[in-house]
């Protein structure tokens, strides 16, 4: 059998990146992929955006809400980091947003304002996706979570990521060195946490979780070995959470695929400002609605 033949699906994860592809090798892995996408699998009810549902077999554009999840124990906790990521198959490209958890914007539910990390401690997904969809004025169709702790198991399960990095810091015991490093799962999520040594800020940290994500696809696409895949499956089915089913998931790989040719990063500036002793990042009007019909035009919405 071809190695073609061999592969047989491709489960997609977005934190901070595009799609997070695990090649499944051998037909008698099946039973572990369904396994893992019904542990992955974790419908909400909520009112959507749309009319009607984005029909995936006509490759209509839709958007997924990436939430990187920093909760310990029983608690729920706030999200670690936000992406949109909008995918357009007629033009083959994507487009990813990192919005700042400082965000300050309307709490959707709750009737004040405060930072849009704060959304997920206060309503779960629910109230995130809505918050999101009236910051930026368009629907989000799917979401998906990673509990930014288990972040490092599915490091250690792909065999470890290699980066490069701009300039030396230092974050939680580990001293990140200028050039290409090799990381395992702890020093990957220390990597990637890191934003007050960073003149960038959030933005600079979402660069790193970004490249993060990028090189364990690269990694995770050229595993061979059963037991490995296996190990991937198990990290992810215990910290990555979805409302996408194996179904829709097929035919995303299917139908989508092509707009990974074409990946765009899109940026929203903002400004700092203390309010009530509380820093937030503040986005002017002018500039969220710049982001915003720059979403809509490539998810193809009037």
């Amino acid at each position: 059998m071809t190695k073609r033949k061999k592969l047989f699906i491709i489960l997609s994860l977005i934190i901070g990146l595009p799609l997070l592809g695990l090649l499944g090798y051998g037909y008698h892995l099946y039973s572990s992929v369904v396994k893992t996408v019904d542990t992955m699998h974790q419908p909400i009810e909520r009112e959507s955006k749309r009319e009607i549902e984005v029909n995936m077999e006509e490759k209509q554009p839709l958007s997924f809400l990436l939430l990187g999840i920093d909760a310990r124990g029983t608690e729920r906790g706030r999200t670690d980091t936000l992406i949109v990521l909008t995918v357009n198959p007629n033009t083959e490209s994507m487009k990813m947003l990192s919005i700042p958890r400082d965000t300050r914007t309307e709490m959707i539910g709750r009737g004040f304002d405060d930072k849009i990390n704060h959304a997920y401690a206060f309503g779960g997904p629910e109230m995130t996706i809505a918050t999101v969809e009236n910051f930026l004025d368009i629907p989000i169709d799917y979401y998906m979570t990673i509990n930014m702790e288990g972040f490092k198991d599915i490091v250690d399960a792909v065999g470890g990521v290699t980066v490069d990095n701009p300039f030396e810091f230092g974050h939680s015991g580990y001293t990140f060195k200028k050039g290409t490093l090799s990381l395992d799962g702890s020093q990957a999520l220390a990597y990637s946490r890191m934003r007050y040594e960073d003149p960038r800020g959030d933005h600079g940290r979402n660069d790193r979780q970004r490249q993060i994500m990028n090189e364990i696809i690269k990694e995770g696409a050229q595993i061979s070995s059963v037991t490995r895949v296996e190990e991937i499956l198990g990290a992810i089915g215990n910290n990555v959470r979805t409302d996408l089913d194996l179904d829709k998931m097929m035919k995303i790989q299917s139908n989508y695929k092509g707009a990974r040719r074409s990946s765009e990063e899109v940026t929203i500036s903002g400004s700092g400002a203390m309010m009530g002793g509380v820093w937030y990042y503040i986005v002017s009007e002018e500039e969220r609605l710049r982001v915003s019909n720059l979403l809509k035009e490539h998810l193809e919405i009037e």
